[in-house]
């Protein structure tokens, strides 16, 4: 198995190669999680694994609770499934805590203070109220918890990492925090081992091939803890040497289709694709032999990939209520690759229920 082999069997474990998974939750209690820093990018990763969903149709599923956007696995946003979201923060809020230790203690905050910054959050929400920032600023100013916009910004993540807040419902573009309690339902508490066997399979599940050290990255888990969820998957996984690397996926793992030439896809910034992964070679072969690496300025938009590899960026153009997309290709693209970048656009013209055009840099 080469690297364009891995490429295609993660395509097709990630449901981008077939998009069948039924609606945004089904697309994230499929992936386990999803990135979520970039909302409206994210947005778009969930639209790309399923037949027919709609940017609508991700805002409602939200704004219900299907799917929760908190703080999870790692010290960023991601999507999760409410019947998950409590086992996955009771397993990995520990270790994001440990590695945001530093940065409490560097902008002035102990455990007193963040307590106290708990009970402004549980006071002004309690109630069903869904508060913006700005307005939850305002409470901490009436409770005369004087901070800073870093401190405030740490009474969030950290009120999210305790099962206190979570999103709640937007109001216009603005997005609110909600009470987590009145948000997810109670669900039967995970031991420890069973919920990292849980993440470990639902990670090999989507995204292998992939080694214990993509497993650690993805997840925040110890590399110990990844080498347990794996021993305990057993004969549920299996182990391959490529090169001098191992790497393991779930033996009922998505048959991979023939391959369609000139197969393209718009991801969005930080997709599971990529940021699923510690070692992401597999996907940069192309651009690696054409001299370019992971720095390209064209790599710091949104990511265009072809037949499973990256090959340059591309970013919306808003003028009015135009919408173009601006493709830059740091490879040579032939009419039948250019046509394949052409229908990418017009799906995600279809997830935004918008018009776009196609501009070429």
């Amino acid at each position: 198995m080469i690297a364009r082999d891995i490429a295609r069997q993660r395509l097709a474990n990630q449901y981008l190669a077939t998009p069948t998974l039924s609606d945004a939750h089904d697309v994230v209690a499929t992936l386990g999680a999803v990135q979520a820093q970039d909302y409206p990018s994210a947005k778009w990763a969930l639209g790309l694994r399923s037949k027919g969903l709609t940017d609508a149709d991700v805002e409602r599923a939200l704004a219900e609770g299907q799917i929760v956007r908190t703080h999870v696995l790692r010290p960023t946003w991601h999507f999760v499934s409410a019947s998950d979201i409590r086992w996955m923060l009771a397993l990995t809020a520990p270790r994001v805590k440990q590695a945001m230790a530093f940065y409490y203690k560097y902008n002035g905050l102990d455990e007193a203070l963040l307590r106290r910054s708990a009970k402004v959050l549980t006071k002004a929400l309690e109630g069903g109220r869904h508060l913006t920032r700005a307005e939850l600023e305002k409470e901490f100013a009436r409770a005369k918890l004087e901070a800073t916009t870093e401190q405030r910004m740490f009474f969030m993540l950290r009120a999210e990492l305790d099962l206190l807040v979570c999103n709640g419902v937007k109001r216009g573009k603005q997005q609110t925090y909600a009470l987590f309690d009145e948000r997810v339902p109670l669900a039967k508490p995970l031991q420890r081992d069973e919920a990292i066997a849980r993440l470990t399979k639902r990670y090999f599940a989507t995204r292998s091939p992939a080694s214990v050290h993509d497993l650690a990255w993805w997840s925040g888990l110890t590399v110990s803890d990844a080498k347990r969820g794996i021993e305990m998957l057993g004969p549920d996984l299996e182990r391959r040497t490529i090169g001098d690397r191992a790497y393991w996926w779930a033996r009922d793992a998505l048959p991979v289709p023939r391959p369609k030439p000139n197969a393209a896809h718009l991801l969005p910034n930080y997709d599971e694709y990529f940021i699923g992964f510690k070692d992401r070679t597999a996907i940069m072969e192309v651009l690696a032999k054409n001299g370019y690496g992971a720095k390209a300025p064209a790599l710091t938009q949104h990511p265009i990939v072809l037949d499973g590899q990256v090959i340059g960026g591309w970013k919306r153009i808003v003028s009015g209520k135009e919408m173009a997309i601006q493709l830059e290709t740091l490879t040579r693209v032939n009419e039948a690759a250019k046509r394949g970048l052409n229908a990418a656009v017009m799906r995600l013209g279809g997830f935004l229920g918008q018009r776009v055009r196609t501009v070429r840099k």
